[in-house]
């Protein structure tokens, strides 16, 4: 019950903030099949959080937080909701059970049925807490970099953004050796987004990298170096 009357205030507070034309521009933009409010992000991060705010109990426990935003993904007739379930992942009220390793249970959930790089991406920094958290959430990643789902690689490629001198960089290694040679942009993409990333926290490993793996790809490499 609380479950449901949190997602049906979150549903009237994202449907009063909506704009009908900009959700048409936004559904384009993200060749996006769901609908959309028509809500910017920063504007649903806020909703999210207000209205969360007035449904604390939801929020205390691992077990009633999960499902909770379980029931608010799957059930997601806009694309904002999901943004707004992602808002919750990364505020403080969820400091408790966003990087716990059990909540990669979650997260891969969220990787596979999104299945697009705005929820991808922003579903890996989520992921990238329990990385940063748990060693032996390493051995998940690189279980992940040679997943069939193309979206799941994605992620454990770009789950240690921002990471800097805390990147685990043998497992940034394994996860692009296992992708290095993947056709599909969005992977190629992210190879480079993780390398450069890196790069402001040690140049000279992203080049010696690159120098020393041929199989990247040009966009790959180009994104790599781009601020070397």
């Amino acid at each position: 019950m609380g479950s449901d009357a949190f997602i049906h205030d979150l549903r009237e507070a994202l449907a009063a903030a909506g704009d009908p034309a900009r959700a048409e521009q936004q559904r384009a933009y993200l060749k996006s099949e769901m609908a959309m409010y028509g809500v910017g992000v920063p504007v649903t991060r806020r909703i999210a959080q207000r209205i969360a705010a007035a449904h604390p109990d939801l929020w205390r426990e691992a077990a009633t937080w999960e499902a909770a935003l379980r029931l608010l993904w799957d059930g997601a007739t806009h694309r904002e909701e999901r943004y707004a379930a992602l808002a919750i992942i990364r505020s403080t009220r969820s400091a408790p059970h966003s990087d716990r390793l059990e909540s990669l249970a979650l997260y891969e959930h969220l990787l596979r049925t999104g299945q697009w790089w705005d929820l991808v991406d922003e579903t890996s920094h989520a992921v990238g807490l329990v990385v940063r958290a748990h060693l032996a959430a390493a051995a998940r990643m690189r279980a992940w970099a040679v997943d069939a789902n193309m979206w799941v690689r994605r992620s454990a490629i770009i789950c240690q953004l921002q990471h800097k001198e805390r990147t685990d960089v043998g497992l940034l290694t394994a996860a692009i050796e296992a992708n290095q040679e993947d056709q599909e942009f969005f992977i190629r993409k992210a190879i480079g987004w993780a390398l450069r990333d890196y790069a402001r926290t040690d140049g000279d490993w992203v080049r010696a990298f690159v120098e020393t793996h041929p199989g990247l790809s040009p966009l790959s490499r180009r994104e790599a170096l781009k601020h070397l």
